[in-house]
């Protein structure tokens, strides 16, 4: 129940966000102890990261589709990075009409995104995150909820 709630919360906080800009990145407090986030400036390595259409109206199973709408992942759903690496994510939306964006959530269990970008249908769109500590960071779309999900693995040095 915390957990709906909690992306309750993150898609309420996102929408006003993305109504007046199309990113979000950490500026300052405890997201800025834990992660810097820039559009440019080089990376120790680099992640395709696609939006993939699972089910789709156009030809999704009728149960499928009625129930849930259309289905999205992102992938990989799965990263892993050091602490105080550099990493480029490159974000491919292949969708002609659909968008999605990219919510990068703290392993505290807050429910407001750390970082939050917009990934419009058929552009890409690249980040260049630092981690400062360890931990498992979740990230999601929050327009696609529940399917659309990843977790970021940050090892220690």
């Amino acid at each position: 129940m915390l957990a709906v709630a909690s992306v309750a919360l993150a898609v309420a906080l996102t929408a006003s966000k993305a109504a007046s800009q199309e990113s979000y990145f950490p500026a300052h407090g405890e997201a800025a102890r834990i992660i810097t986030v820039s559009a440019a400036g080089q990376a120790a390595i680099e992640f395709d990261v696609l939006t993939q259409a699972i089910v789709v109206k156009e030809t999704g199973p009728k149960q499928t589709v009625a129930r849930f709408g259309e289905v999205y992942a992102f992938s990989p759903a799965f990263i892993a990075v050091r602490v105080d690496e550099p990493v480029r994510l490159t974000f491919s939306n292949l969708q002609p009409d659909d968008d999605h964006d990219f919510a990068l959530m703290a392993n505290n269990g807050e429910s407001k995104p750390m970082m939050w970008v917009g990934l419009p249908a058929l552009k890409k769109t690249s980040y260049v995150l630092i981690f400062h500590k360890p931990g498992l960071f979740r990230f999601l779309c929050l327009r696609h909820q529940p399917e659309m999900q990843g977790q970021i693995e940050v090892l220690p040095r």
